[in-house]
């Protein structure tokens, strides 16, 4: 049974950064594209960043792009946001997704960063 776990939330000080790891296990890691979202109170889910089956493409989003970076390693199943110059405005729930060929997504259960001083 496919399952994605994720892990590294947290509280972290404005400024401050941090990692989040997302383990996959029960399909074929490399093949799919992988991404992270994240949700906050009252928000939509809105797309983090995303990377390419062998991570030869990266893309984020705008309120994130140059603070975030986005990784994977195919050997280990694992993808990884790196996260920095955090803002109270990255306050949210973070899930790591697959993104399925049918355009469907598989979620995981999702980690909580705060970012308070």
């Amino acid at each position: 049974q496919a399952q994605l776990v994720e892990s590294g939330g947290g509280l972290v000080q404005p400024g401050g950064s941090l990692k989040l790891s997302c383990r996959a296990s029960g399909f074929t890691f490399w093949y799919y594209v992988m991404a992270w979202y994240r949700q906050a109170p009252g928000e939509e889910r809105e797309l983090v960043a995303i990377i390419t089956k062998d991570g030869g493409v990266k893309k984020y989003g705008d309120s994130v792009k140059g603070r975030f970076t986005i990784s994977r390693d195919n050997r280990r199943n694992t993808v990884t946001l790196q996260m920095s110059s955090l803002t109270p405005e990255d306050t949210a729930v973070y899930y790591c997704s697959r993104h399925n060929d049918d355009g469907t997504k598989y979620w995981g259960q999702g980690t909580q960063v705060t970012v308070s001083s």
